[in-house]
Formats: C-alpha cells, structure tokens, sequence
C-alpha cells in the first residue's frame, strides 16, 4: 500500500473499480491507467467481492457504484468504514445527489460523483479523497446545508430533552402514548393538580402545547415508534 489518506504519497494512487457493469469498469481502467500517478490494482461485480479485494490488494481508493446487484455500494462502505479500512471511498452513480449524497456520506464515503461527469472530474475526485479530504459537487452544497440544519435541529431537541427531569420524562412519555394529564398522575400516583405541574414544565421547557406535539418529538427522540403510538390512539 502507498499510504494511508492524509500522508504522503511514496508512490502511484491505487485504485479499486466496483461496479457490476464490466464494460463501465473497462472503461474506468482506461481512462485511470492513462494517469501517470494513478493504477488500477484490482476490480469487483458487487460490494462483497469489493471488500475481499480490500482486505486483498490495500488500495488507496475504492471507486464504488451505489447501486450494484448482491451488496449495495452503501452497504460495503458502511461496511469498510466498520473495518476502519484506509482505503478511501469514491462513490460513482448516475442518481441525484437529493436520494444518495447523504447516506453515503454517512456511511464513511470521502466523495462522489456521477457517472456523467467529465474525465477530468473523476481524475481530480481520486486524487482528492486519496489525500483524505472530500470532494464533493457544488450543486451538492443545499443539500448538505438542509442536512447540517436537520441535524443541529435534533441536536437541540435531544438536549432540551435532556433538561427534563426523571418524572418529567416519565409524564411526557406518558401523554406521548395517548394518556391524559389526569391519567398520567394516576398511573403515577400523583395527584391531578401535581401532574398538571409537571405538564406545564415540559412545555416551557421543550415548547409543546399538544399531545401532537408530545408525540412528534417522541418519534424524533426514538422514544415512540409509528405503531406504538397508532396502538394508542
């Protein structure tokens, strides 16, 4: 192996082709193999033989289509970053950015991009992620902003969550489930008026006013599945 991403480089990229389309990978080869600074070490139909041919060849990067027949791309790289693999993922794919840019990120990709990118894209994402940094379409950019914004947003619900009290988790779960405040005081043996207290709490504290809202913010934390809660109701 060459080296690890993020070191320097002693000698060519060594690149792994995974794509179940052998004429695609023929193709890759090409255009790979003519880069002096770039080989081609090895090639894979599907995301299984990809991870054989890791722990086999120890490429730099693995060129991974997201969509291959038996194991996924996604799945493999979930799977490599579980190694902790050195090897660097560049996924390849002909979908939009909307339905697979943030689960393969995720799932430990370095960079990605389509499979109707010019030559020269491809060239310059391999030598990218095999330094360890990302690449990533600019169109890619809101995308990734929506995600940075829907993950902040969790994060400040788990920690107003986490302010809560024992007892005041216990009632906001409680109610989440489909029980009335006066309900919830009887399965805790508190009284109404003690129970009310609690719920008046929980709202200043995590902003509800609804049951609706109890039971959105339970989904988000994990804490009630879709079914549980239908059960309820």
């Amino acid at each position: 192996m060459s080296g690890t991403p993020g070191a320097p480089r002693t000698g060519p990229i060594r690149v792994l082709l995974a794509d179940d389309h052998s004429v695609l990978r023929l193709g890759l080869r090409a255009l790979l193999s003519a880069a002096p600074d770039i080989e081609v070490v090895g090639e894979a139909s599907d995301g299984a033989e990809a991870l054989e041919q890791v722990e086999r060849l120890h490429p730099d990067v693995v060129i991974m289509d997201v969509t291959m027949t038996g194991m996924d791309g996604v799945t493999a790289t979930r799977e490599l970053t579980r190694r902790n693999s050195s090897a660097a993922v560049l996924a390849l794919t002909m979908h939009d950015e909307e339905a697979y840019l943030v689960p393969l990120l995720k799932a430990g990709a370095l960079g990605y991009v389509v499979k109707s990118a010019a030559s020269a894209t491809l060239l310059a994402a391999v030598r990218t992620v095999a330094e360890g940094r990302r690449f990533v379409r600019p169109e890619a950019a809101p995308v990734l902003a929506e995600e940075l914004v829907r993950s902040s947003s969790a994060d400040e619900t788990r920690q107003r969550y986490d302010s809560l009290s024992e007892r005041e988790r216990t009632v906001f779960l409680l109610i989440a489930q489909g029980y009335s405040t006066s309900q919830a005081g009887e399965r805790l043996f508190i009284s109404a008026k003690t129970a009310d207290t609690y719920r008046r709490r929980i709202n200043a504290k995590l902003g509800t006013t609804e049951r609706a809202d109890y039971v959105r913010l339970a989904l988000e934390l994990g804490l009630l599945n879709s079914r549980a809660e239908g059960d309820a109701g």
